[in-house]
């Protein structure tokens, strides 16, 4: 039987038992048991819509039927203002598409956290996606960081019960770590990812031109996920960032490049390992995330979520040095790492003097999160994490004024 469009792969069996025994009584059921297989490429390229450029054309063409396909482009503003460019020449890029039509309409709108805290920005495309028909055969293709990523990315898993979707990440984060997974969502009851869905993309197009207009905020930003990874998954990318983070923080391209690659592709391997949407309690890339997630919060997300991350990698390399799991050495290495990149390595909404510090909330909403077991990923060696099922309080009031007396 030849596989569905877009690598997917599905398979089905139906059991049927009437001799049973279930709970101690003779029942009549039915079983069903299923497997679907994803595929998506992450594509590294600059200039995406030069018209020289064939990447994307060559992957549309791949995707050919009978039917003409919708295109429906959702840009992040400040992408759109630092490259005016770029409607025109997406515009001009489909002109020579026969079996795809871009919708007339391009949907712009702000980028950054506060996109994912607004309903209003989520209705917006999903209003555009009924306006316009876009069907479950057709595409919706973001243009933006992260939030917008990952707004856009669940206005189309819940239209139609899934439109495809097509991410270009244009932010060090989103291109590293966040747009080449499988997570979608919006903040709700004023929590980080209330509402979201697991939906992969049919492919994501990492073009490295979007990220030479970043500001240095951004640009640093997202390397703290790149410290995450390499330190729970790959000791030897690691050490690379150790001994390429001056150049990393003079925003040299080609040392970014690697980065990027690198990390997305940790990324990568991680997602196929196990368990990709999470149904277990283990989630070994937040690292770092529990009281990132809750500095954002306390913050009202004006601290990027890079920087956060950077926090809470400070906080819980501190909590594995205090708590014997690795040396002081590797400890300090740590946070010299992240103080070279740029980041600060504690914030006051982090400091913990006791019981009722408002950071703490994060291991319960953590906990929440996760299904009701609490699992922190913590550090065994330089590129080996481990898992633990309760922090100590009053060891992480220690890590707090240890890191305050370390900055």
């Amino acid at each position: 039987m030849p596989l569905p469009d877009e690598g997917i792969a599905f398979f089905l069996t139906v059991n049927t038992d009437f001799h049973e025994i279930f709970t101690g009584k003779a029942m009549n059921y039915l079983q069903q048991s299923f497997s679907v297989r994803f595929e998506y490429k992450v594509f590294f390229t600059t200039h995406l819509f030069k018209q020289d450029n064939a990447l994307f054309h060559d992957f549309l063409q791949l995707q050919k039927s009978d039917i003409t396909k919708k295109l429906l482009f959702v840009l992040d503003e400040g992408v759109v203002k630092h490259h005016p460019q770029l409607q025109q020449d997406i515009r001009d890029y489909f002109e020579r598409e026969e079996s795809f039509s871009i919708v007339p309409e391009m949907l712009v709108l702000p980028g950054g956290e506060a996109a994912k805290n607004d309903p209003d920005l989520f209705l917006q495309i999903v209003e555009a996606v009924n306006a316009y028909g876009i069907d479950r055969h057709s595409y919706l293709v973001a243009i933006g960081g992260g939030s917008i990523l990952d707004l856009a990315g669940y206005a189309a898993a819940i239209s139609h019960r899934g439109i495809r979707h097509i991410r270009i990440p244009t932010t060090v984060l989103s291109q590293n770590d966040s747009g080449v997974g499988v997570k979608n969502g919006i903040n709700y009851f004023n929590k980080k990812n209330f509402l979201g869905t697991f939906a992969p993309p049919v492919a994501v197009f990492n073009d490295y031109f979007f990220l030479t207009t970043l500001n240095d905020e951004e640009w640093r930003s997202g390397m703290s996920e790149a410290v995450k990874v390499a330190l729970i998954k790959e000791p030897k990318f690691y050490h690379w960032l150790k001994e390429n983070a001056e150049t990393l923080s003079q925003r040299n391209m080609e040392a970014m490049e690697y980065l990027v690659k690198e990390c997305a592709a940790l990324h990568l391997q991680h997602i196929a390992g196990g368990d990709p949407f999470e149904m277990g309690s283990s989630r070994p890339l937040d690292f770092g995330h529990w009281s990132a997630h809750k500095l954002e919060q306390l913050s009202g997300f004006s601290i990027r979520h890079g920087e956060a991350v950077a926090f809470g990698i400070a906080l819980d390399t501190a909590y594995s040095y205090l708590s014997g799991r690795i040396n002081e050495g590797d400890a300090r290495n740590i946070i010299d790492l992240l103080q070279t990149l740029g980041f600060a390595i504690t914030h006051p909404l982090m400091e913990i003097n006791d019981d009722r510090s408002p950071v703490l909330q994060g291991l319960n909403e953590f906990r929440e999160h996760l299904g009701g077991k609490l699992t922190i990923m913590l550090l065994q060696s330089i590129g080996k994490g481990v898992e633990v099922h309760e922090l100590d309080t009053e060891l992480l009031k220690k890590c707090s004024q240890w890191l305050q007396q370390y900055s």
